[in-house]
């Protein structure tokens, strides 16, 4: 393997170890062809995957079989009697979190409700385990977060804690369907499709972004309720989103090495150098070009 593929295949994926037996993985396919990653996991962990965006396969047993991962879809995984080891293809432009966390520590935070959680119940804790499911709006926000962290990494490790222990608490509380009771507009599905599309058309068009007026004509949908609807589902106003979005591919850009500033900022849709260095460096807190040659 040419070290150009390596650097692709690290860049793919970020670890952080939240402490002993638990840890979050980030897997990110801005590349235009299909990317194939290889972890190890053993016996003693429950795997939590869940698909932002894109499409991604997991193969197990040597190829003998695979489960996909679709957009706004999670799977869980967990298999007691043999070590799963992650085989993941990730198509272009597609988003993977994943949480391991293993059954010991899972225990300590799930003891008392061990009847409600299938797989903990005495009758199956030795039995292998497999759900599929939709990622709800509540999760899609800390799935983001996660995905898009750009706080001090002195805080890093707190952060992806709290993320991860509300993900965790977000995903058994689905039966209850708390998001939906919460916020009367997510029972429209049809809203909650046209929203969608609306992320969808500012990231493809990041570059020269429709106004709020035009997008909202353009998904049919009342400039009230896009700015609604896109808060609840999102966490963040429109251009809020698209803003830290587009950081965080001029940041994954400069860490190509492939691009100068200049390049990345027009690829971002600054049409002047000055402005994307003072959009950067209100996100990062630094300038690209120092970005740069801290790497």
């Amino acid at each position: 393997m040419s070290s150009t593929l390596k650097n692709i295949a690290q860049s793919l994926l970020l670890e952080t170890q939240i402490e002993k037996g638990f840890i979050v993985l980030r897997f990110n396919n801005e590349t235009a062809s299909n990317q194939t990653i290889v972890r190890e996991v053993d016996s003693s962990f429950i795997q939590f995957h869940f698909g932002l965006k894109g499409a991604a396969t997991f193969g197990f047993n040597n190829g003998a079989y695979q489960l996909p991962i679709k957009e706004e879809n999670s799977l869980l995984l967990y298999n007691p009697q043999r070590d799963l080891p992650m085989n993941l293809v990730l198509e272009p432009d597609t988003w993977v979190v994943t949480v391991l966390i293993s059954i010991s520590k899972f225990h300590s935070l799930f003891s008392r409700e061990a009847n409600f959680i299938t797989f903990l119940s005495a009758e199956n804790k030795d039995r292998k385990y497999y759900k599929d499911g939709s990622i709800s709006p509540s999760m899609a926000v800390a799935l983001n977060q996660l995905m898009n962290y750009s706080l001090h990494p002195s805080i890093k490790e707190l952060y992806f804690k709290g993320k991860s222990y509300e993900l965790l608490s977000l995903y058994f509380n689905r039966p209850a369907d708390a998001d939906v009771e919460q916020c009367p507009f997510l029972v429209d599905e049809e809203n909650v499709q046209k929203i969608k599309r609306a992320k969808q058309i500012i990231i493809a068009r990041m570059d020269a972004p429709p106004t709020l007026s035009e997008l909202s004509d353009e998904i049919g949908l009342s400039l009230n309720k896009l700015k609604e609807g896109f808060k609840q589902i999102y966490g963040d106003s429109v251009f809020s989103f698209l803003f830290d979005y587009k950081m965080e591919v001029a940041r994954q850009l400069l860490d190509s090495g492939s691009h100068n500033v200049n390049e990345v900022g027009l690829k971002v849709g600054y049409s002047t150098a000055s402005h994307f260095i003072t959009a950067f460096k209100k996100k990062y807190g630094t300038t690209p070009k120092k970005y740069l040659m801290a790497l």
